[in-house]
């Protein structure tokens, strides 16, 4: 989190430009949802976030490049903490709210927040999603994949290649002066109609600054409704989508790790992304 005396010297010296400025308030007299001004990132700080994403980009490289069937998720933690050390970084979830490791590894029917383990070994036919956030000179920047491990199943395939599209077509609707409601509602229609469920406890969520921001990006809405997409802001987009039912439940041991409560199959594909004033940049991937 930046401190006050930082922010106060960034904001006079890049403050908002007057038209965002005018609008965002002429949309707060018309009662619409729209965000602080402190979240509206400026030139130097997007610099210092896309920077991030570069390392957290090249992270998710280099897990694709050596994950490999019956290497443990503990092998991919210690991937991605070696790579974001050796490039100046450091890894966001390492010790977050308790949390025991660098990345998060789910599995099948984990939805989010795996724990890597030194005993759990990718199998032929596994996906498997790795969710790497990498915090660079106190910037964020937070993105998962997917991988398919050996000879995977055509539904599982099918599930991870659409979610991808969810995440595709939930981009397509974070344009500037849109609502998050909308991305909400682009992703459910298509996950819906490939008869799939989307997960509605979790979602997306501002970053940069800080690990989680607001808004919260939920991959349910509906149009014009939410928070408006300034530009400035950045956010993740990251649905989590179900080969069964929407409903998911807390590893009762760990308290981290989330299951698909039918113990159907789940995908997440994540970006962070910038709400420009011409449409979106995507910061890491």
């Amino acid at each position: 989190m930046i401190d006050e005396k930082r922010w106060q010297e960034i904001d006079e010296k890049e403050p908002i430009p007057s038209h965002i400025l005018e609008r965002m308030e002429y949309l707060r007299k018309k009662h619409k949802d729209v965000i602080d001004d402190e979240w509206i990132k400026r030139p130097s700080q997007i610099e210092g976030i896309r920077k991030a994403g570069e390392i957290n980009t090249g992270v998710l490289d280099e897990v694709g490049k050596l994950i490999h069937e019956g290497m443990s998720t503990q092998d991919i933690d210690d991937i991605v903490s070696k790579y974001t050390a050796e490039h100046g970084g450091i890894c966001a979830p390492l010790n977050y709210e308790g949390f025991p490791k660098s990345v998060c590894t789910s599995i099948n029917g984990e939805v989010c927040h795996g724990i890597p383990a030194r005993h759990r070994k990718l199998r032929n036919g596994d996906i498997i999603n790795v969710d790497c956030t990498t915090i660079l000179d106190g910037y964020y920047a937070d993105a998962s994949r997917m991988f398919m491990i050996g000879n995977v199943s055509e539904e599982r395939r099918r599930l991870v290649e659409e979610t991808k599209k969810c995440l595709e077509i939930g981009i397509q609707a974070a344009q500037p002066w849109a609502h998050v409601g909308d991305i909400g509602y682009a992703i459910a229609k298509y996950a819906h109609s490939k008869g799939y469920s989307v997960v509605r406890e979790l979602g997306g969520h501002g970053v940069g600054i800080d690990f989680h921001e607001d808004p919260f990006v939920a991959h349910v809405g509906s149009k014009g409704k939410g928070m408006v997409l300034v530009p400035g802001m950045i956010i993740t987009i990251e649905p989590m989508i179900n080969a069964g039912k929407a409903a998911v439940e807390i590893d009762p041991y760990n308290n981290w790790t989330i299951y698909t409560r039918d113990g159907s199959d789940s995908a997440q594909w994540e970006h962070t992304i910038l709400i420009t004033e011409d449409g979106n940049e995507i910061l890491t991937y």
